[in-house]
Parts: C-alpha cells; structure tokens; sequence
C-alpha cells in the first residue's frame, strides 16, 4: 500500500470515513451533526510502501499505518506490525530450535517445547524502533497482544552463579546478503533488575497466533518500554555475564539512537534505553460543520511508567502550548489516541508539537521536536 492509500493523504471526500458514528468526545467537542471531508497530508514525508513487507533480511521493513487508529482498532494486527529487520534466508527451522545457556551459570540446552510449555499470555505491549523516523511515517511503531515466558521465572530456573549480575541475550543473527543499512550481530546485556522490573519476557506468540519468522519465531525478547532494539529476534543464546561485560555490537549501534553518552565500552556504562514519554499527530481531519470548516487533530501518547495528566499543543514556534481537549485519564494501554478541535486563523503551513505538561519528566525526543509533524491548510 503506498502513502496516497495509506490514509495519510486524503484532500477530498473519504467514503471510507464518512460512516463511522460520532464518539462522544468527538461530539462534546464540537463536530456533532458535521461531515468529515477527510484528512490531510502530513508534508516532507515519505513515499514509502505502508504494511507491506518488502526488502529482505537485515534490509527488510515493514512499516505500520497509524492514520486510521480508531479506539475499536488499537491492537496492531500481526500482519501489520512493524518490521525493522526481516528473518535471514538461512534461519534454521524452528522445530529444532534450542536455546544454549551458558557463562556464570550451569552450561546447558533448553528445547523450544520445553520454552513453549512455559508460555503464558503477556497482555498488550507496545514496540519502537529507536530509528522511527518522520520519512516512514514514523511506521516504525505497534501495538500488540503478546505470550510468552515471563524472563523472571526463567532467570530463577536457570540459577545463574553468585558472580553474575548481567545477562546477554543474543539472537540468530547470520544472513546471505551484505546489508546497507544494518550491522549483524543481535544482543544486548541487562542487569537482572532492568529485565525483572520491566517485565521482560520471551515471546512466542503475536496476536494469538505463533511468531512469524520476520517477527522473530520460534522465540523473540520483548522488554516492555524499552526501544525495540533491545528486543532480540531469534533469541539462541543466553550468557550469564558480570560487570566487566563488554557492550555488545548491537548496543553500539543504536548507541546514538539510545540516548547515551558517547558509545560506552562497557555494558554497564549504558543507560537504560527505555522510551520515555512521547505524543504525536497521527492524522488531521478536515470538517464541514454548520457550513463552516473546521478541523480535529488526533494522535498518539506513549511511553514513560506514569500517568500523563496532561498534554500541550501548539501549531506554531510562536505560539503557547494549551492542553488537548480530550485526552484519556489514566491512560489504560501502552499507547493512548487523544484529539482536539482546532481552528487555524488563516491559510498556511502549521507545526504541530506536543510536549507534557503534567507531570514534569524526561522527554528527549519530544523537547527536540523529533515528532514534529506539518501540515498546510488552504481553507479556513
């Protein structure tokens, strides 16, 4: 599906949209009785193919449509979550798949079954590319229904040695074709609380159905808050490691994207890449009300461990940020739609930013204005 199909570009009428009834925040915010023209084209993006998986290993991608997200269609279907890297064309089959374990602890081998056995249903969690990035639509992120083994209940049936205070999960990461946009080699070390706390686990399930291979099958990391860089595909290996463990290539890599400091030598020089709070547009909708035009920006709010209370926007550098008219509280899952009613006073191109309010927290990507998103209006 390109752009121009994706929902992202609508400049006439949607006959897909017109049907839908009226929420009752949309309603109390001023769009009762009025008819949706459609939405308009986020500018300096793209083209790029949306939910279509194209290229091949570590060039695959998919990238995720956010335009349409409804409250009724939050979870991201398995066929559409995001892909940054596409399964390798000499994976091995997944029926004989076996994890090793080895370094601080007992050298031993544990069969997928035996992982499978362990599966339990993980609840909604959301992924992110580290290197979401305005060209895809910022496709690069998804929401999904996941199961799989708790690493909590893992960690103590391994029984790692007193020494071992970290964990290197490493994945399958060997491909036939020499890649330009990626470096091989799949792992990341954690400290034992990092995993514990953020609920970390081994998924082997998406959607209720078994990982595909591109989502990582038979087994993949997921570290719940985390950038999806840390959530290792093929996972084949878990190393129990100490404090002089060496970062790993991967942590190198997405170093940078990560937010740290330089590119440590050391794993435990790292900070945490967990994703701090953030909010987007996803789409602008054009309105026709009481013979008048007006327009509803809906978006995104993810991210961080507490309730956001509230959200500010604005549509120009010059202007206040003011609050968004309808955003949920508290926030239920992983990722959150909030919208608002806006009027721009004249033609032009507009900057829509988003920043927190309350509470105060770390928002490094939001400070920056990395989801920073345009539009032009030509009616008003």
């Amino acid at each position: 599906m390109t752009t121009l199909g994706s929902g992202a570009v609508l400049c006439g009428l949607d006959p897909l949209q017109l049907p839908r009834p009226l929420l009752p925040h949309q309603a109390a915010e001023g769009f009762a009785g009025g008819q949706l023209l459609g939405h308009l084209e986020f500018l300096n993006e793209g083209p790029v193919e949306m939910e279509t998986a194209f290229g091949s290993e570590l060039d695959g991608r998919l990238f995720t449509s956010l335009a349409d997200l409804t409250d009724r269609n939050l979870v991201t279907p398995e066929e559409k979550f995001y892909l940054r890297t596409r399964a390798s064309r000499i994976l091995p089959d997944a029926a004989g798949w076996t994890v090793t374990v080895d370094g601080l602890a007992a050298k031993q081998t544990i069969a997928i079954a035996e992982l499978r056995s362990m599966e339990k249903p993980q609840g909604l969690h959301l992924m992110e590319c580290s290197g979401n990035t305005r060209t895809a639509h910022f496709g690069m992120i998804s929401m999904g229904d996941w199961a799989g083994v708790p690493f909590r209940e893992l960690l103590a049936r391994l029984g790692p040695s007193h020494h071992a205070t970290r964990v290197t999960v490493n994945g399958f990461d060997s491909y036939l074709a020499n890649s330009v946009t990626s470096t091989p080699g799949a792992s990341w070390v954690f400290t034992f609380e990092e995993l514990q706390s953020a609920g970390a686990f081994l998924a082997t399930r998406l959607a209720g159905k078994p990982l595909s291979r591109d989502h990582g099958a038979p087994l993949r990391l997921v570290v719940p808050g985390w950038y999806g860089c840390t959530c290792i595909k093929w996972v084949d290996r878990i190393t129990f490691v100490d404090e002089s463990a060496a970062a790993t290539s991967q942590m190198m890599e997405y170093a940078a994207r990560t937010h740290q400091i330089g590119s440590p030598r050391l794993a435990k020089e790292f900070l945490p890449a967990r994703i701090d709070p953030a909010a987007m547009p996803v789409r602008v909708e054009k309105w026709r009300v009481a013979g008048r035009v007006k327009y509803r920006v809906v978006g995104l709010l993810w991210g961080g461990t507490e309730t956001v209370r509230a959200l500010g926007i604005r549509f120009n550098p010059e202007e206040e940020y003011v609050r968004v008219a309808s955003l949920p509280v508290p926030q239920k899952t992983p990722w959150t739609l909030w919208s608002t009613p806006w009027s721009p006073a004249a033609q032009g191109i507009y900057t829509i930013r988003l920043k927190v309010m309350e509470p105060a927290s770390q928002t490094r990507r939001l400070d920056s204005g990395y989801y920073a998103r345009s539009v032009e209006i030509a009616e008003v």
